[in-house]
């Protein structure tokens, strides 16, 4: 029987890892919810709507960064959040494959 070699990438995978991570959450995923129907929002519209803590909104905000599931841009002492829907496009077709959908 013929064996069959598997080369990974493991940059890829482990941000791929990263990025299923920074979905995976409940609370993330109502924070993009909220980011994807108030786009370019400051930060804290996003604790005091969804009543969350600065701090927790912050970490979870962090996670999404790193993913590169949000960006942001600097006005002053405040940050505007808004999705980058490229990245969320790319993760929502390799869920499907893996699918098989």
């Amino acid at each position: 029987m013929k064996r069959t070699r598997v080369v990974l990438d493991i940059q890829k995978l482990h941000y791929s890892a990263e990025l299923a991570r920074a979905l995976a959450h409940p609370l993330r995923l109502k924070i993009l919810e909220f980011l994807d129907q108030h786009p370019d929002v400051q930060v804290n519209k996003i604790y005091r709507t969804l009543n969350i803590e600065q701090s927790i909104t912050s970490q979870h905000l962090r996670v999404l960064r790193a993913a590169g599931v949000v960006n942001f841009v600097k006005e002053g002492k405040y940050a505007k959040y808004y999705i980058n829907y490229e990245v969320v496009k790319r993760a929502e077709l390799a869920v499907k494959r893996f699918l098989g959908k």
